[in-house]
């Protein structure tokens, strides 16, 4: 149990991704989530829960890889024992590296039990948030914005 549910994701390979052509060139700002995120915290061994947000803005003659590999990365690496502050870091430097967009946000919001349940026991509403900017996304408010306010709409089930 420990090494399938605390280990997984440092001892199996990342998912496979696959890779569509980019027919119509699109270079415009994708985003998805809310996607589940459970995970372990390294230094007191409690849950960590939330949801990541990823934009991706494809290259015009790049590819673009399946929806659902998104979730599969996250929950990849999720799985292992992990600080948050490494996890948001680790989801986007791997989907830069294998999919090799002009942009790329990471944005995660969880709940750290080692902050509810021991030590100061905070409120469960009490979250941490941290992102990773990659490229276009790093260098360009107005994209950082849209990727945000995205998250927003997802996170309120907004879908207009």
């Amino acid at each position: 149990m420990f090494v399938e549910e605390l280990l997984q994701g440092r001892y199996t390979a990342p998912p496979r991704i696959t890779e569509f052509e980019n027919v119509e060139a699109y270079d415009q700002l994708i985003v998805t989530g809310p996607v589940e995120l459970r995970s372990m915290c390294a230094h007191h061994l409690m849950p960590i829960y939330g949801s990541a947000y990823i934009g991706i803005l494809p290259s015009a003659d790049g590819k673009i890889i399946g929806l659902s590999k998104y979730d599969r990365i996250v929950n990849h690496f999720s799985s292992r024992l992990q600080i948050q502050e490494e996890l948001v870091k680790q989801i986007g430097q791997y989907i830069v590296k294998t999919t090799q967009p002009l942009g790329l946000a990471v944005r995660i919001s969880a709940v750290h039990m080692c902050k509810t349940q021991r030590g100061v026991r905070a409120s469960h509403r009490s979250r941490m948030v941290n992102s990773y900017y990659w490229g276009s996304l790093s260098s360009s408010p107005e994209l950082k914005s849209e990727f945000l306010q995205e998250c927003l709409a997802l996170d309120r089930g907004n879908l207009g």
